[in-house]
Parts: structure tokens; sequence; C-alpha cells
């Protein structure tokens, strides 16, 4: 894909949605991680349902450890790999406290030091709480990402460093949520709807003539 197609791209999904952000529901920095480690391999909906009380009973790194493991889980049950999901919880909160103040730091390697906290995470947190022009590419990114032919890569690191090579700087704080969005309504993994798609006629993607008609 050229250029100009790319930057057409960015300026279609930056007119239909000019301030992009996470459908996951926080208030703070801290809230924003402890979300988004819920959410791996499960629903912004389904994570949503559960940190609204969660959240009330237990907003900071402090009052997560005075929470407890226990109590975790029950309010995160219905959450897969819960069980697993709320010890990494509890052992990040207490490196929080510990290491941080109870805050969350601001920087790749610290964040991706913390139990439970990939690169994926780690991305969302620095491009969400503290406004990084990083790109995390989840199920959805990679799949409009090689379907569109933006970035195509065989692994989520590869088409990452594509789209922070070919993604214009002035849209590369919102890439991701765009990305995101579009994945989720639009171009969906079973049956892409081409037919709503706003750059249907920049998109690469050889099938997509089979699915307008």
């Amino acid at each position: 894909m050229n250029a100009n197609k790319r930057e057409e791209i960015f300026s279609r999904l930056q007119a239909a949605c000019p301030h992009p952000t996470t459908e996951l529901q926080y208030h703070t920095p801290f809230e924003l991680l402890i979300a988004v480690m819920l959410s791996a391999q499960a629903t912004d909906v389904s994570v949503n349902k559960c940190t609204v009380q969660l959240f009330k009973l237990a907003p900071t790194a402090q009052s997560m450890l005075a929470l407890g493991q226990s109590k975790l889980m029950d309010c995160i049950r219905t959450i897969g790999l819960y069980k697993t999901k709320a010890k990494h919880v509890m052992e990040t909160c207490a490196i929080l406290v510990e290491q941080y103040d109870g805050e969350v730091p601001q920087t790749r390697d610290q964040l991706e030091a913390l139990p439970g906290v990939g690169r994926k995470t780690a991305n969302v947190v620095l491009n969400t709480a503290f406004g990084q022009p990083t790109i995390a590419v989840d199920t959805h990114i990679f799949r409009v990402c090689n379907r569109t032919g933006l970035a195509p890569g065989k692994t989520v690191r590869e088409v990452e460093d594509k789209l922070m090579k070919v993604v214009p700087k002035q849209y590369r704080l919102n890439a991701h949520h765009w990305f995101i969005l579009h994945g989720r309504y639009i171009c969906k993994a079973r049956k892409p709807d081409c037919e709503r798609c706003l750059i249907n006629d920049l998109c690469e993607y050889p099938a997509k003539a089979t699915l307008t008609v």
C-alpha cells in the first residue's frame, strides 16, 4: 500500500471519529492498568461489568492489596483465567506499592517487568493513560492491518513495527483506537461488513469484491 492511500485512510478515520479511546471503563492510570490486565482473552464488556464494582472497593494499589486475592477473585470470577489474573494483579499491586508509591510507572521496561503485563498491555497504558504514541496490536488490529494491506505481517510484533514506520506521526497516537474499533464493528473476523466500510475503496483485501455484491 502506498503512502497516499495510508494518508487517506487515516484522514477518513479521524474525520469519522476525532477523539477515539478505549471502551474499557477507568478513571486513573491504575484502574486502566488493572482493566487491561483483566481483558486478556476477555471482552471489554465482560471486564467493565466486573470493574464497575471492583474499582469502588479498590481504586488504588494499596486498597487492592487490602481487598485481598480471595475477594478479588470473587469480583472477577466471570472473566476467563480469573485465578491467574487475580494472582498477577496482587503481585503487581505489591510491586507498585513497594517500588512506585502506588503509582503506575511510565516506561515500557518498568511496565513489562510487572507480573501479567506484556508488551500489548504496556502499549495500551502508555498510549491511553500517558499519551505516548504507541500502538498495541491485538487480534483486531492484526486482522485489519493484514486484510487491508496497510501493514501486513506474520506476527503481532512485525505488524506493530511496520505500523510505527508507516503511520504518519500526526495519526500515531489515535491509530491504535481507530483500528480496534474498525476491527470490532466493521472489519469483523468472520465476515467483514465491507458495505459499511468507510475505507472500502482504499482497502486491498482480495475477497472484498465478493462481500459487497
